[in-house]
């Protein structure tokens, strides 16, 4: 599994340095308050970086949060005693 993940890695990194070297080009993003002047390769990296990074958040917030407190309400209800019961 180590060896998958490094493999995977290795592979992204090489995905990367194609789109910088394919996309040598400079540009300038301008975002009303602040400019920057990159290589169009790095800006589309970024771009890439911060969808993959605001998906996984929307992924935490929307799926793991709830589950997470589902657990913690679970386990609080296993943890407690069972009801007295009258001999019913």
């Amino acid at each position: 599994m180590r060896l998958l993940r490094i493999l995977i890695a290795l592979l992204f990194a090489a995905l990367g340095l194609a789109v910088g070297a394919l996309n040598p080009q400079h540009v300038t993003l301008d975002l009303g308050f602040a400019g920057f002047d990159a290589g169009l390769g790095v800006l589309l990296l970024a771009a890439l970086l911060v969808g993959v990074l605001c998906g996984g958040l929307m992924l935490a917030l929307g799926v793991v949060v709830p589950l997470r407190r589902e657990l913690k309400r679970e386990r609080a209800r296993a943890d407690a005693p069972p009801p007295y019961d009258m001999g019913v």
